[in-house]
């Protein structure tokens, strides 16, 4: 019933493109275009932490990094078809530049990357501004997953909240020894 859903789900979203929303996402979707954003984050962070930026910035690496890793973990583990390798509705399915990512989706990466990162620094910077733009580009940038054919919605919650997860732990943590470290 849930995979049912979700195909059904994914069909409608990846069934809403036009041209230029293929050219957005196909960007969205894309590494380099947000280099701008995570300096001004950076930038953000050390104004705010001064020299205790390095261990926030080091903290920060390692959430993206076990989020990516985990997620590939268990991307290998389920085996889950993405949408563009699955035989039953890969003809349905609109993907751009022949792209159709590798044969396995759950969970998502750029799910579980962007809200390790988003997760972290909203818990960094606490403000109710911050905490909106920064959800709201994990959501995009996950959405545009779905938009361009390569993950369900159910990929996308699921690396969502390994994410999450990830990003609140590794916040927890740092905070913890940060602040033994202050007292020591």
């Amino acid at each position: 019933m849930l995979e049912s859903l979700d195909k059904e789900l994914f069909l409608f979203i990846n069934g809403l493109h036009t041209p230029a929303f293929d050219i957005l996402m196909w960007h969205v979707s894309g590494k380099w275009i947000w280099i701008p954003l995570y300096g001004v984050i950076l930038y953000f962070i050390v104004k705010k932490h001064g020299l205790q930026s390095l261990f926030y910035i080091a903290a920060i690496i390692i959430s993206i990094v076990a989020a990516d890793q985990i997620s590939v973990l268990i991307k290998n583990s389920v085996e889950r078809f993405r949408p563009t390798h699955n035989p039953d509705i890969e003809s349905l399915v609109h993907f751009i530049r022949n792209y159709k990512g590798g044969s396995y989706g759950f969970v998502s990466s750029h799910a579980a990357n962007t809200f390790a990162l988003a997760i972290f620094t909203l818990k960094i910077f606490q403000q109710k501004w911050f905490t909106i733009s920064i959800l709201c580009w994990a959501t995009l940038v996950s959405y545009s997953r779905i938009y361009l054919g390569v993950h369900y919605p159910g990929d996308i919650l699921g690396g969502a909240i390994l994410g999450a997860t990830i990003g609140y732990i590794m916040y927890k943590i740092a905070k913890t020894i940060q602040t033994k470290h202050k007292a020591g």
